[in-house]
């Protein structure tokens, strides 16, 4: 939703960021792995320190590869199929990662499902339209896109060691983050989802479908 909505001032902020990666002479893809190497590091020092506040704030800072991979292409006029390809997998690789370690750490699997499952499902549900029909890939501004999901969780856990919650909501700001995660991922794959469904019954010609559904 953010950079759906705000995609001209996002943009703008991720080129500031990007020019001393340029200036280092990276490619756009040695981000992109630069920024998994750091994100699977925190992810395996996490079950050692087991410190939230630690994790959090060294995911805020590996993350921000996830945006600058992308200007660093736009600045250097870089872009590539391939290098889009290979920041998705990638984005997807992350997340499965720290959805893990939370897990591991906190006992909460269920939860840590759940919450990675409907981010799947988001990507998956827009990147599936695109084999049926041509899309516009900015033209899905829907509730918790990766930007927002990663700013909730890294919140979460930066918040988790000085907020104490009730029992009511889970005791932790960490697990009230997952939950809001779980079912706002998964709300938001629906919106896709009926989304990708008019578009695709519009373009296919499928206008009978359409009118009778």
């Amino acid at each position: 939703m953010i950079d759906g909505n705000y995609k001209a001032f996002t943009n703008r902020l991720w080129n500031a960021l990007a020019r001393g990666f340029v200036a280092a002479g990276l490619s756009p893809n040695q981000v992109t792995i630069l920024g998994l190497v750091f994100v699977l590091a925190n992810c395996a020092l996490y079950p050692f320190h087991r410190n939230p506040l630690i994790f959090g704030l060294g995911l805020a800072v590996s993350l921000v590869f996830d945006g600058i991979d992308g200007a660093v292409a736009r600045l250097t006029n870089a872009t590539s199929r391939f290098g889009g390809y290979l920041d998705a997998v990638v984005d997807r690789y992350q997340e499965a990662a720290i959805y893990f370690a939370i897990a591991w750490v906190t006992g909460w699997w269920a939860l840590s499902f759940l919450a990675l499952s409907g981010s799947l499902l988001t990507s998956y549900n827009k990147a599936r339209t695109a084999v049926e029909v041509p899309i516009d890939n900015d033209a899905w501004p829907d509730l918790l896109e990766r930007l927002e999901r990663l700013v909730i969780l890294t919140a979460a856990l930066i918040l988790d060691p000085f907020i104490p919650l009730p029992d009511a909501l889970g005791g932790h700001v960490l697990y009230a983050g997952l939950a809001v995660l779980a079912a706002g991922t998964h709300f938001t794959a629906l919106q896709r989802f009926w989304r990708a469904r008019k578009l695709i019954l519009r373009r296919s010609g499928d206008q009978d479908t359409l009118r009778n559904s």
